[in-house]
């Protein structure tokens, strides 16, 4: 696929439809949508219509696992379950892959950055997400894609995730203001980091240390990732050699700004998988 858009992690629906119409065979589609508060929303979706030869992964079934005491409410896959769904897509390593969902790309994002921290290399967000595509003029399927053979291997990348241990020694560090060595960066809206509100969590309030860039921020109401000016001047005051970790409430939405990180340059960046859901489930 031909790639021309000006954000390193996106593709434009024009882009998309191209490969398509080209019937270029590198390019995997993966529908990620997904709505928190009804869990059977994404598959019906789907089935009720999805840009064609794209298949399935749902949130929690494919892109988590099952929720335990801790690790979360939406914890990192098992290995070996994700690599055989992902084969049964016909996923190898030599795949061009893009995402979408149509939530403000909250879900592509996960997956984007899941798919990546496993070892593939290209990877993309449809920007503007299922919309976008309708408006470009995109068909639209109902039909499941066949299973086909894949040899993908999920192979987990160091140093892109750490624990509640990791947080917890970091977090002491920041609270005191002993170091800048580490920004902790919370991705949820203002009033949930304030502790003002907490509709999903039983606990209020942010990991100490932490600072706070509400993802929403980093999407239009349409779903378009904003230009690339606002993500280098959205980092800015981070030091070159900060680490950096970001979470949320469960480590999915976290995943847009890892995304908004990226596009400015900023692909060292961490995830805390568990995110606030883990951390407060230790208090």
């Amino acid at each position: 696929m031909d790639k021309q858009h000006p954000l390193a992690a996106c593709v434009s629906a024009d882009d998309l439809k191209h490969a398509i119409d080209a019937r270029d065979n590198n390019t995997l589609i993966f529908d990620c949508r997904f709505a928190l508060g009804d869990p059977n929303y994404g598959l019906l979706a789907y089935e009720q219509g999805h840009i064609p030869g794209a298949y399935f992964l749902d949130i929690e079934a494919d892109l988590s696992a099952p929720v335990e005491g801790h690790g979360g409410r939406h914890p990192l896959p098992r290995i070996g379950e994700l690599q055989e769904r992902l084969r049964s897509c016909g996923l190898t390593r030599f795949h061009t892959v893009v995402v979408y969902d149509d939530q403000r790309n909250a879900y592509a994002a996960r997956a984007w950055w899941l798919l990546r921290f496993m070892g593939l290399e290209s990877v993309y967000i449809l920007d503007g997400g299922y919309q976008a595509w309708k408006d470009a003029g995109g068909g639209i399927d109902k039909r499941e894609p066949a299973p086909r053979p894949g040899n993908f291997q999920c192979r987990p990348r160091a140093g892109w995730i750490t624990d509640y241990d990791g947080i917890q020694h970091i977090s002491q560090q920041l609270d005191a203001q002993s170091s800048n060595e580490h920004c902790l960066i919370d991705a949820r809206e203002n009033k949930r980091y304030q502790g003002i509100e907490e509709p999903i969590d039983p606990v209020a309030g942010h990991i100490p240390g932490a600072v706070n860039k509400p993802w929403q921020e980093v999407v239009d109401d349409n779903g378009f990732f904003q230009a690339l000016e606002f993500h280098q001047e959205r980092w800015a005051d981070l030091e070159p050699e900060q680490v950096l970790i970001n979470y949320c409430g469960s480590g999915v939405t976290a995943c847009v700004n890892l995304v908004s990180l990226f596009i400015a340059g900023r692909q060292d960046a961490m995830l805390y998988p568990g995110s606030w859901s883990d951390w407060c489930s230790h208090l």
